[in-house]
């Protein structure tokens, strides 16, 4: 631990923060997994509910810097050829 009160300061706050980024993207993660496991039972109206969620928490993450903003939109992407794949069967 440091000595200097700011540097002990720096640190919490750090540590403060990285736990908030953390959070951030596992509900990110765990959305996308809703989206999957609705996609992978067919329900089209919960699928369409997970990927309105799922998109929401991804602009959120890139938004913040979590994640860099053509990442949000690789993923967004896939998420969206998924559920138009399904409309189309």
């Amino acid at each position: 631990m440091a000595n200097i009160k700011s540097s002990e300061k720096r640190v919490l706050l750090s540590r403060k923060a990285a736990a908030r980024n953390k959070a951030a993207k596992s509900l990110m993660k765990t959305n996308i997994k809703k989206f999957d496991t609705a996609m992978s039972e067919g329900d089209r109206v919960a699928a369409e509910g997970a990927y309105k969620i799922a998109v929401k928490t991804v602009d959120r993450a890139a938004t913040r810097g979590l994640i860099h903003k053509n990442k949000a939109a690789r993923r967004k992407s896939a998420l969206t050829r998924q559920l138009n794949a399904m409309s189309g069967q």
